[in-house]
């Protein structure tokens, strides 16, 4: 494995095959299997988990890392093309990048969506342009469209629930002041239908996910026995669900748009999960990747109670993150 930009660049068994090695490290630690590698991770934008778990995945393995955050002790980086460098950035990603690849064993970075144009984020333009600035192998670490790092300590999540494969997962919208980025539904979504579950899209009207995402998720549906559907109905799109992933998203039908985003959420405040969502699932368990906004997306009645697993979530992206970096650096 040379990059590890996208949970669907790989094959179901080869998902399951890096999943046996997180499960391998937890048990059996290799604390020198990188000896000697260096880490550099690029954050364009804030972080906690993916931060934190990186940085102690590779120190576990052996190995050390370098955390750049552009702006903040470096020099603000501009990613636009062709753009005349007349504000407040100094260093174009053209000359960042490579310079900071040519120091490392393995880069990771993170950039998030611009919020403004949806064709551009849908084609993750800004993280592939920095993509192919380097050769060394790449981890991205969340970028417009994707968070395959999230997505796969997800998976690792149900298995060690022993949530079956084709149990109901219901990926929900909920209640955030403002519009948050498409990636994390975009790379859970895949990843539930790769994983071969009964996938629902539970939503608010004008909070569809865009249909080239629906349709990537109905192709890797039909070769994985799974299947995806969208509603706003919620008793029926929780009625014995085993899994509910709550996360917040933009208006997608009037992308970029802040005054009529506003607009639409400013009713919905009812969207945020508390113990009434789950009288057709008593058994259902509920996950988000975090940071989550108590009382807004969820209650702290759900978050506080034994069918929250949002801990064990997180603990995860530790020894997935090992795995990635093991199977990119081990030679």
């Amino acid at each position: 494995m040379k990059r590890f930009v996208d949970l669907a660049d790989l094959t179901r068994d080869e998902v399951l095959s890096l999943l046996e090695l997180a499960r391998r490290l937890e048990r059996q630690p290799e604390p020198h299997a990188l000896a000697g590698k260096l880490l550099g991770l690029v954050f364009f934008n804030p972080s906690l988990r993916t931060l934190a778990s990186f940085q102690a995945a590779m120190a576990r393995l052996g190995g050390h890392s370098l955390v750049i955050n552009p702006g903040q002790g470096s020099w603000q980086m501009e990613s636009r093309a062709g753009v005349t460098m007349d504000g407040a950035a100094a260093e174009h990603v053209r000359e960042g990048i490579p310079v900071l690849a040519s120091y490392c064993d393995a880069l990771g970075i993170r950039v998030f969506a611009e919020g403004r144009d949806l064709d551009g984020d849908l084609a993750d333009s800004v993280f592939n342009a920095m993509a192919a600035l380097t050769d060394k192998p790449l981890v991205n670490l969340e970028s417009a469209i994707n968070h395959p790092c999230q997505a796969l300590a997800d998976w690792k999540t149900l298995d060690d629930m022993a949530v079956p494969r084709a149990a109901r997962f219901v990926l929900s919208w909920a209640y955030h002041p403002r519009p948050l980025p498409l990636a994390v539904p975009a790379a859970v979504l895949h990843m539930a239908v790769q994983r071969g579950m009964e996938v629902i899209v539970l939503r608010p009207e004008g909070f569809a996910l865009p249909a080239p995402l629906m349709e990537r998720a109905r192709r890797a549906a039909a070769l994985s026995g799974g299947s995806v559907r969208e509603t706003n109905d919620r008793a029926e799109a929780l009625a014995g669900a085993d899994v509910l992933y709550v996360k917040e998203w933009g208006a997608t039908e009037r992308y970029g748009d802040a005054a009529l985003d506003a607009q639409l959420r400013r009713k919905l405040t009812g969207w945020c999960v508390r113990n009434d969502w789950f009288a057709g699932a008593p058994d259902c368990r509920v996950m988000h990747c975090l940071p989550v906004r108590r009382n807004c997306a969820i209650a702290d009645e759900v978050l506080d109670s034994a069918r929250s697993v949002v801990q064990r979530e997180a603990y995860n992206r530790l020894p997935v993150q090992m795995a990635v970096l093991h199977r990119l650096l081990r030679s």
